[in-house]
């Protein structure tokens, strides 16, 4: 069974300097929540990691609560040219209220922080965008890694806000299309590929998070 990730309200887990505290807690079913304005008794304060500024790491949630190991983390760029796009990302990620963590989540399991990479539905570049969605997303040319990005982040605030900051849902919709999840009833649908993709963005998430 997928875990759930609830952040109440927001997809957001970061912020810039000076933004508000946010405050997390695991409740019986083991589904994670978030808030910057608690009004439950079990909140607790998360504290800013390792992994950047605008990343913060919680305490590590109960067995149940964690996505299974299905893959190790993917290393985050180095490399002189893929410095650029962590501007880009950096900046989308601010633009859209999406945590840095995320965002590179995505990309590594979407194309492996590759910007030419092409699947074979003929999804594009870093965050990997089928052509209908980046001429949604006002993507003139989705090879252009920062207007890939952006496009990408812009979707992902996009479903955030459809399914109430449910990252589950929004991962599982980002993988399957929104319609895949409304078939399912709202829950992540029973598609391989896609519970194995949530999974994995999740496990990657939660591990650039905490600066692994």
């Amino acid at each position: 069974m997928l875990p759930r990730l609830v952040l109440a309200g927001l997809l957001v887990t970061a912020g810039p300097a000076g933004a508000a505290e946010v405050y997390s807690y695991v409740d019986g079913d083991g589904v994670v929540h978030f808030s910057n304005a608690p009004t439950d008794t079990r909140y607790r304060k998360v504290n800013r990691g390792a992994g950047g500024a605008g990343l913060y790491r919680t305490t590590p949630p109960a067995p149940q609560a964690r996505a299974r190991p299905v893959a190790a983390a993917t290393p985050l760029p180095a490399a002189t040219p893929l410095e650029r796009w962590r501007q880009h990302i950096r900046a989308a990620a601010e633009k859209y209220r999406i945590p840095e963590a995320l965002l590179f989540a995505v990309m590594a399991v979407e194309s492996n922080f590759d910007h030419q990479a092409l699947s074979e539905k003929g999804a594009v570049g870093l965050m990997q965008l089928m052509p209908g969605t980046a001429k949604e997303m006002y993507v003139s040319d989705a090879w252009d890694p920062a207007q890939n990005i952006e496009g990408g982040a812009r979707y992902l605030r996009i479903l955030a806000n459809q399914y109430g900051g449910d990252m589950v849902k929004t991962l599982a919709a980002y993988n399957a299309g929104p319609d895949a999840v409304r078939r399912a009833g709202g829950a992540v649908p029973s598609i391989p590929e896609t519970q194995e993709y949530v999974r994995k963005v999740v496990a990657l998430y939660q591990a650039y998070k905490a600066g692994r």
